[in-house]
């Protein structure tokens, strides 16, 4: 087994998290994650305020085009196994998308 980032990136037009979850949001992420399982290492957390750092120091607010938004730790057998874990996220019904890195012990 090999661990995996997941990074959520929600779509432009989702509405911002100000406030408590929504208990139907909330639902889904806890059945997708009671499919995945022991899969789940760190069931991770949204994520917040963002900003840019660039090789010369500088910062610029957000995280680009489609900042990231959220994030999990997966174990799976390799990327395909990864990838397809990530395809029942619930962020994916929203317009969303799921990056899946492999990660690299050193």
């Amino acid at each position: 087994m090999s661990k995996f980032l997941l990074v959520y990136h929600s779509s432009a037009d989702a509405p911002p998290m100000d406030g408590p979850p929504d208990p139907d949001v909330m639902a889904a992420w806890g059945a997708w994650f009671g499919e995945l399982g022991p899969s789940v290492v760190d069931g991770g957390n949204p994520t917040g305020e963002s900003a840019t750092v660039a090789s010369d120091s500088s910062s610029s607010p957000g995280g680009g085009a489609n900042p990231a938004t959220g994030y999990s730790l997966i174990d799976a057998d390799d990327l395909p196994d990864a990838i397809a874990k990530a395809r029942g996220c619930p962020v994916l019904k929203g317009g969303g998308s799921v990056e899946v890195c492999a990660t690299v012990d050193i």
